[in-house]
């Protein structure tokens, strides 16, 4: 059976920032685009610029390598030339691969919304395509509100549509805006479109508010779509987007999609989707959901007391597909199942070479074990990790030794009266037998002992000039005046341009960011030495 392609377009970075209370940093989105880009996505969306300062500047360079950079906007207004319109020609000037421009195909919102009439707001979309075109760019236009739209008056959502098709535009995604079309409408209504637009230029965009956006999408991709819009972990404004992380394993491991659809998605990344999930929940600073499809940590826990004799017999019958497959493990809980084939592959992604029947690997993993118990998440500090691991498989070189470090903070009057909290940091280090003593002030204790900590670190010193702190999270991992504190950290070398995350864990909120921070910077020695 011949397998069509089927396209990929991530909008986390755009649509996935509605989400009430996350607003993307820069260097939030350069990590978040990476680990797209690791994922294997084909389109990345990465913002509206012009809208704010933020994605202004996320689109002053090309910031994909593999996957087509794209940047969202509006068609042109009504009564304007594509050429003097400025909002358009700030997208057309952006350093994007492809125009996504959101169109009314509803004709209530042409009038209410737009104030212009129906001819009008196809004009736009006609005329905005064909500059995006001329300028080559891909061009594609989001149908707002597509399903409601063709509801109330069919024949004008199938003109918006075909005009957009016609102007040559790569793309027309059907939105459900709202989220309230059930699959079985999604289907019919394809179905119409696809007869004035072919399924191979038909995307659809779906939202969550009736908990059906994946079987919306995969009703879509039935239908004869080639594109799915959608977001990590499904985040998204009110209920959320359709959520990639679920729909990637479902298209690749079930029928009668990984038979009549091919992904961009090689089969070996699709073992890294469970990592990348949890990454993008540790970058958002929130636990992931336990209870995810396939990436969640009960995804393929069974208790024992439930099903003892069937799971006796076979641990695997209340899997629906292979935990591996996704970069998950099972847990059974009366015999806890052992995850050296999930760390072979992380070891070997990272670079790590080590025969299978080394014993060094079964402490390695006890370690690792025990120190998720404790509160680590290595799938978020991949820095950090590869330090683990090659200490124990004794591979990292003794760069420096931390013997102390002492942290004050001071709340004080300042000369001209005004009320300042200073913190001061004491580190000492030894390197080759010789004790170095640093001291730094910073504007809290984790600046300060950054500061100490790189302050002088004798030969090494040139290897480090250009690290610096770019992010800093902290979570309380359990309440009570013992809690455990998980600290994030990452790190920027600009003279390489990697990025990289380091994580500690402590009951102390300093010493836990010292963990992080000692992480940090060994590994920016361990990558200067080769």
């Amino acid at each position: 059976m011949t397998r069509e392609k089927l396209y990929l377009f991530d909008t986390t970075l755009r649509d996935g920032a509605q989400t009430s209370g996350i607003d993307f940093s820069i260097a939030e989105k350069i990590a978040i685009a990476e680990l797209l880009e690791r994922l294997g996505v084909d389109y990345i969306e990465g913002g509206y610029p012009g809208a704010n300062p933020t994605d202004t500047e996320f689109f002053s360079e090309k910031r994909t390598k593999t996957a087509r950079f794209t940047a969202f906007g509006m068609t042109k207004r009504a009564g304007r030339s594509a050429s003097n319109d400025p909002g358009l020609q700030l997208l057309l000037e952006a350093k994007a691969d492809a125009n996504c421009f959101v169109a009314k195909s509803w004709d209530y919102h042409v009038e209410v919304a737009l104030g212009c009439t129906n001819e009008e707001n196809l004009e736009s979309i006609r005329d905005t395509v064909q500059a995006a075109v001329a300028a080559g760019r891909e061009a594609m236009i989001d149908c707002e509100h597509f399903f409601d739209g063709y509801k109330a008056n069919p024949d004008y959502a199938l003109a918006c549509a075909r005009t957009a098709y016609e102007a040559g535009a790569r793309w027309v995604v059907l939105c459900d805006t709202n989220g309230g079309t059930l699959p079985g409408e999604v289907k019919d209504i394809i179905a119409r479109v696809s007869q004035v637009v072919p399924g191979s230029h038909l995307g659809i965009h779906a939202h969550n508010d009736t908990g059906q956006a994946v079987a919306n999408s995969l009703a879509a991709v039935e239908a004869g779509v080639r594109q799915i819009q959608g977001t990590l972990n499904g985040i998204g404004e009110r209920c959320g987007n359709a959520n990639l992380i679920s729909l990637i394993p479902t298209l690749m491991l079930k029928a009668p999609y990984k038979d009549t659809v091919e992904l961009s998605v090689r089969p070996e990344r699709l073992k890294d989707i469970t990592a990348i999930s949890h990454a993008f929940d540790e970058m958002l600073n929130r636990a992931p959901d336990r209870h995810a499809p396939y990436v969640g940590e009960s995804a393929f826990a069974t208790k024992a007391g439930i099903h003892a004799s069937a799971l006796l017999k076979d641990p695997k019958t209340y899997e629906h597909v292979e935990p591996e497959s996704v970069g998950n493990k099972r847990k059974v809980l009366v015999s806890d199942q052992a995850g050296k084939s999930n760390l072979l592959g992380e070891l070997s992604r990272l670079g790590i070479d080590v025969d299978k029947a080394d014993p060094k690997l079964d402490a390695l993993l006890t370690e690792v074990k025990e120190r998720e118990a404790k509160g680590y998440a290595y799938e978020a500090a991949d820095a950090s990790f590869e330090l683990l691991a090659r200490r124990i498989l004794g591979k990292v070189p003794r760069f420096f030794e931390v013997k102390s470090f002492r942290v004050m903070v001071e709340r004080r009057f300042n000369a001209v009266g005004e009320q300042v909290t200073m913190s001061e940091a004491v580190v000492k280090v030894d390197i080759d037998g010789e004790t170095r003593m640093s001291v730094c002030e910073g504007n809290g204790p984790v600046n300060a002992l950054d500061g100490a900590l790189r302050k002088d670190l004798g030969k090494y010193q040139s290897a480090i000039e250009g690290l610096e702190l770019v992010d800093y999270k902290v979570r309380i991992l359990d309440g009570g005046t013992g809690a455990i504190t998980r600290v994030l950290i990452e790190s920027h070398d600009k003279t390489t341009h990697q990025r990289w995350f380091t994580i500690g864990v402590s009951s102390n909120i300093v010493d836990a960011s010292f963990q992080a921070l000692t992480d940090s910077i060994t590994y920016a020695l361990l990558k200067s030495a080769g």
